[in-house]
């Protein structure tokens, strides 16, 4: 599957235009990472687009969330990585991620919606307008976007970036498709 039919599919699957959007930041955020790591940029933006195609179905089953997602993607012929990496990024199954591929994805998912919210509080709620440190402040406050586990972001250790790293390269990616954000 290539990028274009992957994104057909997410516009068929999801209506949701926010989390289409969320869908495009993680595979932004995923492909960065790949291009930082020197992987493979294709397959790690694809799990990165991929990765919440059964959300809707499941926003209400959060125990089946990514493994129906993973099972539609297995049943279309997705490589194997990709499929183990949208299956291990919800925490609920307690699945641990094994790959770096997958590692990145768990991490990265809720860094997504803690760098939106950051955006939003600001004046301009614009993404170019978002600094590394205004991120890692926001983080700090445990109150302030609750939904993104810091627990779960902190895990970018596990692929070998500090935190501060891990959100630059998350920002930057972010702010390159930010028209597309609407932000």
């Amino acid at each position: 599957m290539n990028r274009e039919e992957a994104l057909n599919l997410i516009k068929e699957k999801i209506k949701n235009q926010n989390l289409i959007k969320h869908s495009l930041s993680v595979e932004a955020c995923m492909r960065s990472l790949a291009k930082y790591f020197a992987e493979n940029e294709e397959k790690w933006d694809l799990a990165g687009l991929l990765h919440d195609i059964d959300y809707e179905e499941t926003k209400d089953d959060p125990n089946s969330h990514s493994i129906k997602g993973a099972e539609f993607l297995e049943k279309l012929g997705i490589e194997k990585e990709i499929v183990q990496a949208v299956k291990t990024h919800n925490e609920a199954h307690g699945i641990p991620p094994e790959t770096k591929m997958a590692k990145a994805l768990y991490c990265l998912d809720p860094l997504t919606g803690l760098i939106i919210a950051a955006t939003l509080v600001l004046p301009s709620k614009k993404l170019k307008d978002l600094t590394v440190q205004n991120i890692l402040n926001r983080f700090k406050e445990k109150s302030f976007a609750r939904g993104a586990k810091r627990e779960i972001i902190l895990k970018c250790s596990d692929i070998n970036l500090d935190l501060e790293k891990f959100i630059e390269i998350c920002l930057k990616a972010m702010q390159e498709i930010s028209k597309g954000l609407e932000l």
